[in-house]
C-alpha cells in the first residue's frame, strides 16, 4: 500500500542543485537565486489524486495529477518547456517521468518517517532535496 504524502515540509538539506540545474540549461543568475531558495512542499494526497504545491519566497509551482494518468505538464515557469509526464507508484516511491526535449527527465519521492526525499533526474544529472515534515 502507498504511504499517505499528505503534509507541509521545510527543505533541510540538498545536493547537487546547481548541476541539476545547468542541466536543464537555467542561466546562472537565476541558478544562483534558486539554490538559496529554502522551498517548502505542501502536499495534499487523497487517492490516485496528488497535488504538489513548490513555495518560495520568489516563485510557486502547483503540479496537479492523476497517479497513473499521462498529462501535458507546463514547465515554462521553470525552464521554459512542455513535457508529457506521467506519475506512478512503485512500492512506496512516486516515480516522475517527463518525456520532452531533456533526457532521462524526471524525480522520485519517498518517506522515510518524517523526510520527505525528492531526486530530481535531468540528462545523466542527479540532485537530491531532503524536506522534514511539519509538526
Amino acid at each position: 500500500m502507498a504511504q499517505d504524502f499528505t503534509g507541509v515540509y521545510s527543505l533541510v538539506k540538498q545536493e547537487n542543485l546547481d548541476n541539476y540545474l545547468k542541466a536543464l540549461d537555467i542561466i546562472l543568475p537565476l541558478r544562483k537565486i534558486v539554490c538559496l531558495l529554502s522551498p517548502e512542499k505542501d502536499i495534499c494526497h487523497d487517492g490516485d489524486h496528488m497535488v504538489i504545491k513548490t513555495l518560495t519566497t520568489f516563485k510557486n509551482y502547483v503540479m496537479d495529477f492523476n497517479i497513473g494518468v499521462q498529462f501535458e505538464e507546463n514547465l515554462e515557469a521553470i525552464d521554459g518547456r512542455r513535457c508529457q509526464t506521467t506519475v506512478c507508484w512503485d512500492g512506496d516511491r512516486l516515480i516522475c517521468t517527463q518525456v520532452g526535449e531533456k533526457k532521462d527527465r524526471g524525480w522520485t519521492h519517498w518517506l522515510e518517517g518524517d523526510i520527505l526525499h525528492l531526486e530530481m533526474r535531468a540528462e545523466g544529472v542527479v540532485a537530491k532535496q531532503e524536506f522534514r515534515r511539519k509538526k
